[in-house]
């Protein structure tokens, strides 16, 4: 196209572009453009979390080995530290408060440590998940992978870490005599579930703690409630026996109870079913499925803004 001057000149102007008018969607879908980092569809999700099963795997046995290697005894620690808090514990709950009433010496101690145990790995695997994100910003801004893999990662780190535990756990039910019998096998189903309720658990709050970092100063305060409400140091059913029974209900049927009592119920031969509430296993399984599933679903939504902003 030309245009005349004001001193007569012949002036050529640019031609109209053949994008002019289209918008920002239309110019994408035009030239092949998709969004960096665009979250998939759940299922293509899945496919890709399951396609990175190797790191994860190779990412908690890493973290795992690192995680006490500046200590002079080294991975030890990954006993001694719930050991250590089971005998504090006992020292105060059980002999100076009196906690362990209805229960003999022999069912107690093995009760205590269980409890101790169990209660750490789901504690230890939400703190990880609130840190799962905003502490790994670095990674996840670097590379392009499902972000899901890193709270479910550490997860697998907490489960890695209590089964060093279990030895000492085993030592202990032995030495106060419960001795192993075809129950114990039932501890691999009962962790197994608590895993799977742990891991969604964990990816709700690594979504909440990506946008909210000072969730993690609140975290311990939140699990040290959930841990005395939990019966760790007593039995639900002795101590509140003269209260209402809906207190009693609330307390047996929360998640970190019902995981406990099954690995107790599992391993100690003074434990028996009557200190289980009704239909334990099923709760359970509910408690793993919903939460488990949730929690990825949850999490997944926000694929694409985790480490942005």
């Amino acid at each position: 196209m030309s245009d005349t001057t004001h001193d007569g000149r012949v002036a050529m102007s640019t031609p109209p572009s053949a994008d002019e008018g289209l918008s920002p969607a239309q110019l994408a879908e035009k030239y092949g453009l998709t969004v960096s980092g665009a979250r998939p569809g759940l299922f293509a999700y899945v496919r890709q979390l399951w396609g990175r099963r190797h790191f994860i795997l190779a990412f908690s046995r890493a973290k795992l080995t690192a995680q006490y290697s500046q200590a002079k005894l080294g991975q030890l620690w990954q006993v001694a530290t719930p050991l250590l808090n089971a005998l504090v514990y006992y020292l105060i709950f059980g002999l100076i408060l009196g906690t362990r009433k209805g229960m003999d010496q022999e069912v107690f101690i093995p009760f205590l440590v269980t409890g101790v145990f169990v209660f750490t790995f789901t504690q230890s695997s939400v703190m990880a998940g609130v840190r799962a994100i905003s502490g790994n910003l670095g990674l996840v801004r670097a590379l392009h992978f499902p972000r899901a893999s890193l709270p479910v990662s550490f997860s697998l780190q907490q489960l890695q870490q209590l089964l060093y535990s279990m030895i000492v756990l085993i030592i202990v039910a032995v030495s106060f005599g419960s001795y192993p019998t075809l129950s114990w096998l039932l501890v691999v189903p009962a962790l197994l579930l608590q895993f799977c309720f742990n891991t969604g658990l964990a990816l709700v709050m690594a979504r909440l703690g990506s946008k909210t970092p000072d969730l993690a100063q609140l975290m311990p305060f939140v699990m040290r409630t959930w841990m005395y409400a939990s019966g760790v140091m007593f039995s639900i059913t002795v101590m509140l026996q003269d209260k209402p029974q809906w207190i009693a209900n609330v307390l047996q049927y929360n998640p970190a109870a019902i995981y406990m009592d099954l690995v107790r119920f599992a391993l100690i031969d003074g434990y028996g079913a009557e200190n289980l509430p009704a239909h334990v296993w099923a709760v359970a399984t509910a408690w793993a499925l919903v939460v488990g599933a949730l929690g990825f679903v949850y999490f997944w939504k926000a694929e694409e803004r985790y480490g942005r902003g």
